[in-house]
């Protein structure tokens, strides 16, 4: 009796049936966990530490990463009723599972694109060393020209480090100041100088008129209230013949963004996007799939656009 009301004690917490919920579907290791679930990493590793020792998880050291998976003798024995009613329960649809699982397919999507392992046919895997988006992103920067460059609603930086590498300035704007705080430390880790960070609205950016050659918005658009007056200011720093870039979420469904993550809006169809970026006064306006995976609600929409009065 005391080991039944242990165990029971046990998976009366809801973060710990999270855990198993997600570990049931795949092996992860305690970064990704922390990303999936939002919780501090000390608390996931004290929930897995609890979770191994009673059997119900075991982990497995690969490299530098440990990795955890479910007990493989879970669904015979003793606790082979009790794992049946939790499978049961976990196939449960709610907005809590439906967030947890679109995390999850964005943590499939980062393994995916990092390469680590690239699927050669179903019946093995074909190691590619040194295969990288991101060398990839790196080395076709170096035949873009030497612009200048607005990152709006750059977050902590990484796209405007990346473009920082091929452009001849860039300007980064957010409105939070502790993030370009963390923007510009990283920025000074990789040694470059030729980045301005301004704090500032996406409806009233601090730039002067037809000041950059390039405006991006990377998943910046559906975090303001007003996306047309966001692509209106885009269009207004550009000099004539200049380009907006835009990568935004395609329309969906998964409302649990808008309190996990601030988000405004849940994306935008193909169409919208095209009048947003028309209406602001961008011609020869074209949108595209960007990144989609099956079984993940959440489709990456590519759009770009050209300010009037430039060379043809």
């Amino acid at each position: 009796m005391d080991e039944a009301s242990g165990l029971l004690r046990l998976l009366g917490d809801e973060t710990r049936l999270r855990l198993l919920r997600l570990l049931s579907r795949e092996a992860l290791n305690v970064s990704e966990l922390t990303g999936v679930l939002g919780l501090a990493q000390s608390g996931v590793s004290r929930h897995l530490g609890l979770l191994r020792d009673a059997g119900l998880v075991v982990e497995q050291r690969t490299g530098t990463f440990t990795w955890y998976r479910l007990a493989p003798d879970l669904s015979g024995g003793a606790r082979a009723a009790l794992w049946a009613w939790l499978g049961e329960e976990f196939d449960r649809a709610t907005a809590a599972t439906r967030a947890d699982d679109a995390r999850l397919e964005e943590v499939r999507r980062v393994r995916k694109e990092n390469f680590d392992q690239h699927a050669a046919g179903d019946e093995h895997r074909q190691l590619v060393p040194g295969r990288s988006w991101a060398a990839w992103s790196r080395a076709l920067g170096l035949l873009l020209p030497a612009v200048d460059v607005a990152d709006l609603g750059c977050g902590e930086g990484y796209l405007t480090i990346e473009a920082a590498r091929w452009a001849r300035r860039v300007t980064a704007v957010d409105q939070s100041a502790d993030v370009l705080t963390r923007a510009r430390a990283l920025a000074a880790r990789r040694k470059l100088r030729n980045i301005t960070w301004k704090r500032g609205r996406l409806d009233k950016v601090p730039i002067r008129s037809e000041a950059v050659e390039v405006a991006l918005l990377s998943q910046a658009l559906h975090h303001v209230d007003h996306p047309d007056r966001a692509l209106a200011e885009a269009c207004r720093i550009l000099k004539p013949g200049g380009r907006v870039l835009v990568l935004d979420l395609r329309a969906h469904e998964e409302t649990w963004v808008r309190s996990k993550l601030g988000d405004r809006w849940l994306g935008f169809d193909d169409t919208r996007l095209n009048d947003l970026l028309s209406t602001a006064g961008l011609r020869e306006v074209v949108v595209r799939v960007g990144a989609r995976r099956p079984g993940d609600p959440f489709t990456v929409l590519i759009a770009a656009g050209t300010k009037a009065g430039g060379p043809r």
